[in-house]
């Protein structure tokens, strides 16, 4: 057998050592050693900060947060926290640490919500159900400490790619704001930082689909614009 002949045999193989096999277009089968978990990071964390910004904003005109306690903790913790193990497994030491503190990030933000959690009732006066402004305050640290955080990682993507880099950066404008609207009681303030989290969810999803897209799973691939040059 020829070497020609050789490599057009490996070319009917996955990476995994499957039988390629393209029957189904609408639903491939692409087989990897290891499937790339930050797609489903991406996604899941697109999908909170959406969330958190649709109701930030009173989309609709709804009031109560609430319903979005099951997706923070559900897909955007659980799912995040798997994503972080599998990205530790593959040796990937930043997106094993971004995907596990978000995650962290998306269920201690639902917990601030969660009746049964009594944060916000701690804060809240029995009497007259006001709530104190201690509440705004110990948000605006809260959000503070993630903003400093969220800086970190951004210099750390500072050599992947434009999107995710500008990702994070969306990501610390969106914190600073927040932090700095409910420090100051300024309404407006606020309401911006949670128009920005749009800005965040839309990259995320970007990032997300541009991994997800990729490998020929669609006849079309989403750019990420590289930060480096390949030598």
């Amino acid at each position: 057998m020829t070497s020609d002949d050789q490599n057009k045999l490996e070319q009917t193989y996955t990476a995994g050592g499957h039988v390629e096999d393209r029957s189904q277009p609408a639903l491939p089968v692409v087989h990897r050693r290891l499937a790339n978990p930050s797609p489903l990071g991406l996604l899941s964390f697109a999908t909170g900060i959406f969330l958190i910004s649709s109701f930030g904003v009173h989309a609709r005109g709804v009031q109560i947060p609430n319903v979005m306690i099951s997706v923070l903790i559900f897909f955007g913790g659980a799912c995040q926290y798997i994503v972080s193990i599998m990205e530790f497994v593959s040796g990937n030491t930043f997106g094993a640490t971004v995907f596990a503190s978000y995650a962290a990030f998306n269920v201690s933000y639902s917990m601030i919500y969660l009746p049964g959690s009594g944060i916000i009732s701690a804060y809240t006066d029995p009497e007259t159900g006001v709530l104190s402004p201690d509440f705004q305050q110990s948000l605006a640290l809260y959000l503070w400490a993630w903003f400093i955080l969220t800086v970190i990682f951004t210099i750390a993507a500072m050599r992947s790619s434009w999107i995710l880099f500008l990702d994070l950066l969306a990501l610390d404008v969106c914190l600073a704001l927040l932090a700095v609207g409910n420090m100051v009681g300024s309404q407006t303030t606020t309401t911006a930082g949670y128009v920005f989290g749009y800005v965040v969810a839309a990259l995320s999803y970007w990032a997300g689909c541009a991994g997800l897209f990729a490998g020929g799973v669609t006849p079309f691939e989403v750019p990420t614009f590289p930060m480096y040059k390949e030598v």
